[in-house]
Parts: C-alpha cells; structure tokens; sequence
C-alpha cells in the first residue's frame, strides 16, 4: 500500500507549549482559548464556518516520535490497545478536539476549550452537526465505569511525549 502524505492547512495557535498542563479532553466550560489559523490558500474553505457552533479539528500530533500500541489512560491502572484510548502516542498521530467557535476573523477560528499545543499542524475541519450524533445503544467498553463523579483535568504528564 502506498504511503498517505498531508500537508498542514493551517496551525494552532494556544497557550500550551508542553503536554504537561496541557487539558487532555477539549471542555468548552473551561475557558482554554485557542486560535486555528488556516494558511490563505485555504482560507476560502471557511466561507460559512462562522454559522456552525462547534468543529472538529483534526490535526498531527508532531512532536511524537514514535507510538506506544499498548498504553495505560489517565482514568485507569490497566493496559489497553491504543485505538481504544485517546492517547497521544499513536501509529499515524492524528488528534482530533471538538471545540466551540467564539468568532471567525479572516482565516482565524476563535476558539473555547482548546487541548492541543501551540503550533500543532491543522490536518483538516470539519462542522459538528449534532443532529448526525443521535446515536443510541452506546457502549464505552473499559470506560463505562469511568465517568463517576468525572471532571476533566489537566496532562499529569502520563503520555509524555
């Protein structure tokens, strides 16, 4: 198979210059401000943008060097595969934040709730449409006991990159 190469379209702009610190889970009730800035050639694909009120970013984890595919979370003291996990330390290091859009100035997305470092590579966007979510019969597998009593929190430094 042939190897997949992206190039960026844009890059993040936030206060988060180590993982640690780092918030590990975008939470919009947290006021993480952030700016995605979309390189100009680009910056066409944002006609429009400013009427959605969340996005997804997808975007390259780019100061991993290499991936773990057994990792311990944050909310756990086991092992599990790293595509059921969050976990920075990935194969191909693809992230992706769903993230509240304050404003859109230009080719700036104004964010709240940021989790991703300054500088990242912004690999695409996409508009969150909640009324493709409906899903129902969810199963969070190991983490379904996870979320009692749940509040997001900050890198402890665990995925260390």
């Amino acid at each position: 198979m042939k190897d997949i190469i992206f190039s960026p379209i844009g890059i993040v702009h936030s206060d988060y210059t180590i993982n640690l610190g780092t918030p590990i889970q975008p939470d919009e009730s947290v006021k993480n401000t952030g700016v995605i800035e979309i390189f100009n050639q680009f910056s066409a694909g944002l006609e429009d943008i400013d009427g959605f009120s969340h996005i997804y970013v997808l975007y390259h984890f780019h100061k991993n060097i290499d991936f773990k595919l057994s990792v311990k979370p944050f909310m756990d003291d086991n092992y599990h595969g790293v595509f059921a996990t969050r976990a920075p330390k990935r194969p191909n290091g693809i992230g992706l934040s769903l993230l509240k859009i304050s404003s859109v100035i230009e080719n700036r997305i104004c964010v709240f709730g940021i989790d991703i470092l300054d500088k990242t590579p912004v690999l695409d966007i996409k508009p969150y449409i909640g009324e493709f979510s409906k899903m129902e019969n969810i199963s969070m597998g190991w983490l379904s006991d996870k979320f009692h009593g749940f509040s997001k929190t900050k890198d402890d430094g665990r995925f260390n990159i």
